[in-house]
C-alpha cells in the first residue's frame, strides 16, 4: 500500500514538472513574440467605403456680384442706401446732381416741338404737289424732316443722360460696399460707386491645372470645407472653363461648383471666403481596407506584416485614398497587421 502511494506521488511530481516546463516554454515564446512586436503599431483590417480623392483650394463667389459705375462724372446729390441694406431690382440707389442735365432735356424737348411745328407747316405748303413736287419744295420738306429727326435723337440722348445720373439695382441683393457714403463731392466715372451682391447666388470656385482638370467632369459631387466653418457643404460641379485663365503661369482652369443648400446662415458667408473642395474621383463600398502606413512594398510587390513582424503576406491593392487603401488577396476582415 505504501509502495503504491509512493508510485502515485512520483507520477504526480513528473506531471507537475512537465506542466511547469511547458509553462516556461510558453512564457519564453510569448515574451519573444512580444519582444519582436514591441515598439510596432498594429491595425485590424476593416470593411467600409474607400475613395480616391483630389483636394483643390478655392473661394466663395457670387454669380450676381456687380460694381456699379456712373456713365459720366458729376456731383453726388443723393444717396439712398447704406452698406448692408436689402434692395430690390430696379430700385434707385444713388443720384448725381441733374440741374444741367434736366435743363438739357428740357431744351431738347423744346427743340423737338419747334422742329415738329416747322415740319407741319412745310407739309401744309407741299400738300397737293405729290405728283409735281419741285426740287425747291423737296429740299424744303427734306430739310424740315432732317431737322425734326435730329431734334428727336437729341431728346433721346438727353433723356438717356438724365437716366444715367441715377444708379439702379440690377437685381435683388445686399449693398456690400459704398465707395463714397456722403453727398456733395464730385465723382469721376473711373471708380465704382456701389457694390451689390445677391447671397442666394453664392457658389464655390477652384482652379485646377491641366493635369487635374482632366479628372473632373460636370455633375461630379464635391465636398467643401470652408476655413471659417466646421460644417461641411455638399456641392456639384456645374461648369469647367474651356479656356485657361489669362496671366497664370501654366495652363489653369476655373471650376465652378454649385451649392443648392448651405448648412448655415447665408448672412455669415462672405465673398472671398476660402476653403478646400474634395472631389471623389473613384469610390468602392464594402471593401476591405487598411491605413496606407500598414501597406509595404518590395521587389515582389505589396505586402502586409500579418500577425507579427516580418510575416510578409503579399496582397493586391485597389483604390488608394489619403487615409484608406483597399486591400485584396489572402487577408480577411479583422486580421491584425503591423507596420
Amino acid at each position: 500500500m505504501l509502495r503504491k502511494l509512493k508510485k502515485t506521488l512520483a507520477k504526480r511530481k513528473k506531471l507537475i514538472l512537465a506542466l511547469g516546463i511547458l509553462l516556461v516554454v510558453f512564457l519564453i515564446g510569448r515574451n519573444l513574440i512580444i519582444g519582436k512586436n514591441k515598439g510596432l503599431t498594429k491595425e485590424s483590417v476593416k470593411r467600409g467605403t474607400v475613395a480616391q480623392e483630389m483636394v483643390l483650394s478655392g473661394e466663395v463667389k457670387a454669380i450676381q456680384d456687380a460694381k456699379l459705375y456712373f456713365a459720366m462724372p458729376g456731383e453726388l446729390a443723393w444717396l439712398g442706401v447704406k452698406e448692408g441694406d436689402l434692395v430690390k431690382k430696379g430700385q434707385v440707389l444713388v443720384r448725381l446732381d441733374t440741374t444741367n442735365l434736366y435743363a438739357s432735356y428740357e431744351m431738347a424737348t423744346s427743340d423737338l416741338r419747334l422742329a415738329q411745328a416747322v415740319l407741319d407747316r412745310v407739309y401744309d405748303e407741299v400738300k397737293g404737289h405729290e405728283t409735281d413736287e419741285s426740287f425747291l419744295l423737296r429740299e424744303k420738306r427734306t430739310t424740315a424732316e432732317v431737322t425734326k429727326d435730329k431734334a428727336y435723337r437729341a431728346l433721346t440722348i438727353a433723356g438717356k443722360n438724365l437716366s444715367n445720373a441715377s444708379l439702379r439695382a440690377p437685381f435683388d441683393g445686399v449693398i456690400a460696399n459704398v465707395t463714397y457714403p456722403f453727398p456733395g463731392i464730385y465723382l469721376f466715372n473711373t471708380n465704382y460707386m456701389i457694390q451689390i451682391v445677391n447671397p442666394r447666388t453664392f457658389y464655390f470656385e477652384v482652379v485646377a491645372d491641366q493635369t487635374e482638370v482632366v479628372d473632373l467632369k460636370v455633375g461630379q459631387k464635391v465636398g467643401i470645407k470652408l476655413d471659417s466653418f466646421d460644417e461641411a457643404v455638399e456641392g456639384m460641379v456645374e461648369y469647367i472653363s474651356l479656356s485657361p485663365i489669362e496671366g497664370e503661369a501654366g495652363a489653369t482652369y476655373k471650376v465652378k461648383i454649385k451649392i443648392d443648400s448651405w448648412p448655415f446662415d447665408l448672412n455669415k458667408i462672405k465673398v472671398g471666403m476660402t476653403g478646400d473642395a474634395k472631389f471623389i474621383l473613384s469610390e468602392r463600398q464594402n471593401a476591405l481596407y487598411l491605413p496606407p502606413k500598414f501597406v509595404n512594398s518590395d521587389q515582389k510587390g505589396k505586402y502586409v506584416n500579418l500577425g507579427r513582424k516580418n510575416n510578409k503576406v503579399y496582397i493586391e491593392t485597389g483604390i488608394e485614398g489619403d487615409d484608406r487603401v483597399e486591400v485584396k488577396g489572402n487577408i480577411k476582415e479583422g486580421n491584425v497587421v503591423y507596420d
